[in-house]
């Protein structure tokens, strides 16, 4: 029989806390299955592999036999999450948020297991909040307890305007544990604050409180920023099979640690002998292909990856690519190189003004995957080989 504790130290793997880990051990022990909650706020239409992250960890607590609540925030999403906002986010209407959330339940299924998930519409509940219950749940935290929050507190110092809407957005993800009776609830680093909200009005409305696990933000492809639609440095789970091939091997070797850690199902021994096996002398563009291959056939399947793979190959290792291609070594002192700057220094455009060009026109290729975003910014330590046009090629290094 699997011991608590060792399941306990299992779920750990790739999380960033667990509040309280000791209550999490205690739960874990009782007879039944837990509910473990995790809010999406439907505010884009696509998840991207970075969304993946707590939804894998999601699917883990269901292979243990627990109850995973798939909570789409359709209510919370017409307030707007000012989490790690700088100015206040507009709403979505509700035809948005109905659009959105139904491309999200289609998605997730890719990964968790549809007859073992339970989906839930916080609209069930706030919607038929009388404006008197929703004062009285108002009065259960302090404009104190809310400038708290990092995001509120800068805002409120720097002058920045808060509407009273957004104080409302922590009170309702938190009453939603308390309509929900959670025993567990995840989300990112930037969520803690409301997560813990959570904890408080469990306590408050007399439930027992939830544990809270928070999970690291995935780097997007520049190995800088937070992946991000907006940012164009994601990997889309719906993105074609040969685009996220290429855009898997178009990460650093440095960061590919980070996506093994945070997206494979792979044990960690494996991930460790992988890792020793490169320092060893073994090529990372090898590892590099088990990740697309994983990753590909989960959102896909094992043909699409397999061909994914050989297309690669066809194109950068079997004569598509010139035999005299140039090398070069390009170097900065900043964490990144602006995508138009690395075209023009490494002799591919004549100014950026034609790099910007070759950008919208689907003209430039990073290891075979196109380049959507002219301010796209490549890490240091990246090596890639870049295609403008048909013809011009060069392997960069950036240092």
């Amino acid at each position: 029989m699997i011991q608590s504790s060792d399941i306990v130290n299992e779920l750990e793997r790739g999380t960033e806390e667990i509040l309280v880990k000791a209550e999490l051990l205690e739960k874990l022990k009782k007879d039944r299955p837990l509910r473990i909650k995790v809010g999406f706020d439907p505010t884009a239409p696509d998840l991207h592999v970075g969304h993946t992250v707590i939804i894998n960890k999601m699917r883990q607590f269901q292979e243990l036999g627990h109850q995973v609540i798939f909570l789409i925030g359709d209510f919370t999403g017409r307030i707007g999450d000012p989490t790690g906002k700088s100015a206040t986010r507009p709403p979505l209407t509700e035809e948005q948020v109905n659009q959105n959330a139904t491309t999200y339940k289609e998605q997730v299924f890719k990964i968790l297991d549809p007859d073992k998930t339970e989906v839930a519409f916080n609209s069930t509940w706030m919607g038929k909040m009388s404006s008197a219950e929703m004062i009285q749940l108002a009065a259960k935290q302090t404009v104190a307890r809310m400038l708290e929050r990092d995001d509120f507190n800068k805002r409120y110092k720097s002058n920045q305007p808060i509407a009273i809407h957004e104080f409302l957005y922590p009170l309702v993800q938190g009453y939603d544990s308390v309509a929900l009776r959670a025993d567990v609830e995840m989300g990112g680093t930037d969520q803690k604050f409301n997560l813990l909200v959570g904890r408080e009005l469990q306590r408050m409305y007399g439930q027992e409180q939830q544990v809270v696990i928070t999970l690291p933000l995935l780097e997007g492809l520049d190995g800088v920023n937070k992946m991000s639609k907006s940012l164009g440095n994601y990997i889309g789970i719906t993105d074609a099979p040969n685009d996220m091939f290429g855009k898997i091997m178009s990460v650093s070797d440095e960061l590919m640690w980070r996506y093994f850690d945070l997206l494979s199902f792979r044990p960690l021994a494996e991930i460790n002998k992988l890792r020793q096996e490169v320092q060893n002398g073994f090529n990372p563009r090898d590892v590099k292909f088990l990740l697309a291959e994983e990753l590909i056939t989960r959102f896909h399947n094992k043909a699409a990856a397999t061909a994914a793979q050989a297309d690669f190959i066809t194109r950068f290792q079997k004569g598509a690519l010139p035999d005299d291609l140039p090398e070069v070594t390009l170097e900065t002192e900043n964490p990144e190189l602006p995508i138009a700057h690395l075209l023009k220094q490494a002799g591919l455009v004549e100014s950026t003004s034609e790099a910007f060009r070759m950008i919208q026109q689907g003209g430039v290729k990073i290891d075979g995957a196109k380049v959507e975003d002219r301010n796209l910014l490549i890490s240091k330590g990246t090596i890639a080989v870049i295609q403008v046009g048909k013809r011009k090629f060069a392997k960069v290094t950036v240092k």
